[in-house]
Formats: structure tokens, sequence, C-alpha cells
């Protein structure tokens, strides 16, 4: 299996028939294609987790980097929790069943020691949260000598890039996808894998931080600029295409391929930067008393310094290591935990973080919160319908244009063990809204105006650094024996391939929330029959 992580399948499907993408065309032209979803809601935090363990968030746990902690009103990171999902991986299954799997930078992974094989860990991943790791260890050291690290770093986020800075980033993205599939070929030709996954996640860093270099839509995009600087996503996904057909060339004849986009990348759209400001205009949250001002007392140095490092690019810091390897303890120091902004004894929800596209509000229950309000039952479903009607008045004011296309209770959508732990209610922002609501680019900002007869109006400056965000939607492809070419009519689910590669190794293992797609496992049985009356 090969993945290209957060890529906008409209234009793969664009730029491989028109002969950009010419090894993507070719599975194409001989595979079964269809098109997937990832998990309503959940699209941006939760897709990854939940095609490696089949189940959705309500079951592993995870739906943002910045979780609340059960009990209580302080936010965890991803990296503080013990386990970072509920459920295991499909490939522990795998390999307990004897089959030697090779698991390369899936996103959003921990190591699982012990493994019948081999793991890399974020050598190459968008999110980085534990850092580059590997099963067994001494596999690091060998990837290290062979292929040094990923040239991009561990985080593309800047506050702002001139346009040789974004150059410098394609560049990196570029050469990075190159290694990646130097990589991937040499730990392929080792041979005897029952399974074999790499992960390309350089175009999720191109959608983030290019988009609007590419999109003559966006409000940011500059022709000028674009003529200099080309299209950052064509030449990041031909990139990531030239390896796959390197790879390509190491895989037997009689070996099942599936090429998988996990979920989709386009403009960045919404107002989530406001929605705090929303309640608190409804009433339904109220802003915690801030501490009086102290005159004269500034940050400690060490803050100061830890916010100057992480403001520098990525090249910056990587030739200022040796100096940063004795101040350590103040450079590398973790950005402090957000707090509640809600005051709790005032509030009967408050925002809980999910992504920019769908925001969570959780509400301040009764016998779960620390200093519960709302009593669970009627009076909690009274006051989300009221809250979702005020939510769902509110409009771009220069337009018109509804800003919420729909606000939704998760109960209703998932059911497991860690639903409570997830927001209660989700906010959809309208994909519909105008483009002047999208960041306008580096260095510069958009104004944003709302209104609705209960909030008035309310303008905030969108100065996001991101120009691109994700989509639900993405798309697979699968060749090999037994696969019948065509399309499938229908969606998949992101939590089908997990029952999916069980079931194909002949793995029985059935706690899962997705189904496996049986045209895929139906077919291989087909063959495998076939081939036995030979």
């Amino acid at each position: 299996m090969l993945a290209i992580d957060a890529a906008n399948r409209s234009l793969i499907q664009q730029w491989a028939a028109e002969g950009i993408l010419p090894n993507i065309q070719s599975l194409i032209s001989a595979g079964l294609v269809g098109e997937t979803s990832s998990v309503d809601g959940f699209f941006v935090g939760s897709t990854w987790p939940s095609f490696y363990t089949g189940t959705t968030p309500a079951r592993h746990g995870l739906h943002s980097h910045l979780q609340l902690k059960p009990g209580t009103y302080d936010f965890v990171y991803w990296k503080s929790k013990p386990e970072l999902t509920r459920k295991e991986p499909f490939w522990n299954h795998l390999s307990r069943a004897g089959r030697r799997v090779a698991i390369l930078d899936v996103p959003l992974t921990t190591v699982s020691t012990g493994l019948r094989g081999i793991q890399s860990v974020e050598w190459g991943c968008h999110d980085a949260i534990y850092g580059f790791r590997t099963w067994p260890v001494g596999l690091a050291a060998t990837i290290r000598s062979r292929f040094g690290m990923h040239q991009l770093g561990p985080c593309c986020d800047a506050d702002s890039r001139s346009l040789q800075d974004f150059q410098s980033l394609v560049d990196r993205l570029v050469r990075g996808a190159r290694r990646k599939g130097e990589l991937t070929r040499y730990l392929l030709a080792q041979g005897g894998w029952d399974f074999f996954m790499q992960v390309f996640s350089e175009s999720h860093c191109a959608g983030h931080q290019c988009w609007h270099l590419q999109d003559p839509q966006h409000p940011a995009f500059d022709p000028e600029a674009s003529s200099k600087i080309g299209n950052p996503l064509r030449d990041v996904y031909s990139a990531i295409d030239a390896a796959i057909g390197d790879i390509l060339q190491e895989v037997d004849g009689d070996a099942r391929v599936v090429l998988l986009i996990a979920h989709g990348m386009s403009h960045w759209y919404g107002a989530q930067f406001l929605l705090r400001e929303i309640l608190y205009r409804l009433q339904a949250a109220f802003p915690k008393t801030p501490p009086p001002i102290r005159s004269g007392i500034l940050p400690p140095p060490s803050d100061l310094l830890a916010r100057c490092w992480r403001g520098l690019p990525v090249p910056v810091r990587s030739s200022l290591k040796p100096v940063a390897k004795t101040m350590r303890g103040w450079l590398e120091k973790e950005p402090p935990l957000p707090a509640l902004h809600a005051d709790p004894a005032r509030s009967r929800c408050f925002l809980v973080d999910n992504g920019h596209l769908v925001g969570g509000i959780r509400l301040n229950l009764i016998g779960r919160e620390p200093q519960g309000l709302l009593q669970p039952g009627a009076e909690a479903d009274s006051f989300c319908s009221e809250l979702a009607r005020d939510l769902l008045q509110i409009v771009d004011e220069r337009t018109g244009t509804q800003v919420i296309r729909r606000v939704r209770r998760t109960a209703e959508l998932y059911r497991g063990e860690c639903l409570e732990e997830l927001p209660d209610l989700l906010v959809e922002w309208n994909d519909e809204l105008p483009r002047g609501s999208v960041v306008v680019g580096a260095g510069s900002a958009a104004t944003v105006r709302l209104s609705s007869p209960k909030i008035g109006i309310l303008e905030g400056v969108n100065d996001y650094n991101r120009t691109g965000d994700h989509r639900i939607g993405g798309m697979f492809v699968a060749t090999g024996p037994g696969i019948t070419p065509g399309r499938l009519e229908r969606t998949t689910s992101i939590m089908d391939f997990a029952p999916t590669f069980t079931q194909l190794l002949g793995v029985d293992f059935n706690q899962y929330d997705g189904q496996a797609i049986s045209e895929l496992v139906e077919s291989a049985a087909a063959y495998v029959d076939a081939q036995a009356q030979r």
C-alpha cells in the first residue's frame, strides 16, 4: 500500500489524465478506482487513527492534537497520552497472526514494539508528535546513515514567507519525496513482506502552505508570483508520482497494490477563529475575568527565547542547532498548554479544539464536568436546539451567505466507550463561504464580518498562516491479480481498509466499525480458488 496524505483528488485525477502523473494514471487505467470518505465531523484529526484502527473516534478516542482531560477543564497534547489511541492498529493483528509487515511513516502512530517486521514513525511526516523512531530500534541508525533525515524537518508552518521561502519549501518537499522513494525501495527490496505500507506526506505540507499559489480563485493568488514559482502542488505531486513509479518497479507481478488518498485538500474556509466570541455574544458562554495586570512584568527570558526560536524558519533553526544544544532547556521548551477561555462557573458550554473546518463545542454538564451547569437530558437538549438555531442564523455580513452549514450532536453520529471525551456539538462551517473569509496570505490578513439578530455585527481579522485545509473525501486505486478494473459506484469509508487488509491476509479479526471492501476480498478469494484448480 502506498498513500498520499491530504491531496486533492480532483487535481490528482486531472493531472493523471493529462499525463503529468503517468504512474498514477497507469494504476488508474489498470485498477479498481473508488472514492473514499473520512470520518464525519472529525476528518481533520481522526482520519489516520480511524484508518488504521478501523474504528470511529468514539471508540479510538482521538479527535485533535489538543484534547480535554476527562473530569477536568485542562487540555493535554497528543504526546502526553500514555497511548495515542484506545484501539490497536490492524498491523498489530497481522503481526500476531504471523504476517510480516513493514509500516513506514503512517501519520499519528506510535511504534509497535515487538512487531514482526519493521516500522518507522515520523521520518518524513507532516504531524510530528514523538519524533523519529523505529522498530527495531537499530533501524533508525541504518536509515540515518544511508538516507539522512527528511529535508523538511518536524514542521512546515511559518508565520510568514517570502517568495524565495516558498520556493525553498517546495524544493525541500520535492527532494524529500524523492528521498522517501529511495528509502522505500531499499526496504521493500529486503523482501518477504506480507503487508508493506509507505505514506507520502509532502502533499500535506504543500496543500496547507501553498494552496494560494496555484488557485486563481484564492484571494491571495498572485499571477506574478505564480509565474515565477510555478505550481507548487503540481511539482510536489509529480515528485511523489515519480517515486511511486520507481517503487513499483520493485514490486512482484503477483502483488496487489493499493494507492490511497486518505483525505482531501482545498482552500481554507470558515470563521472558526470567531466562534468563541460568538458563544459569548449568545451568552452560551462567558469569558473568564482576566487577572490584574502588573505593570513592568515581562515574560521570563526562557519564554521569550522559546517564542523567538519557534518563529525562526526551519532552515535557520537547522543551521543554529549547535547553539541550540547548549541552550536546549530554553529554546526547545514546549509551548504552554492553552487554558479554558470560558468561565466554567457561568458557561453552559465551551470550545474544545477540533480543527478549523468543524468547530467543537462541549456542554458543561452536571455530573460530568467539575462545575457543570446543564442538567443532562431535556435541559441539555433544549439548550442545544436553541444554540443550533442561533448559530444557523449567522451570515456573512457583506453577502448574506449563511456561514455555518449545520450543527450536529456527536452522540447522534457515533457510539463508543470514548464518546464522552469528544465534543458534544459539531459546528460545520460552510464550504461556500466567500473566499474573502480565507486567510489572504503570509504577512497579510482577511477581515471577516458576520452578523445575526442576536450577535449583531462581529468583525475579526483572520491571520491564520495556512491557505489550504482538509476535505473529507479521498480516493483509492487497487490493482493486482484477480482485481477487475473499473469504478466502484459507492463511497468507501476510511475505516473499511483495516478489515479489508486483515481479511485479504487471512487474519480473523472482526472488531471494526468499518466493513471489508467486498470487491477486493471476494476477487482475491476467487483468484486463489482459480489458481488452486489449475
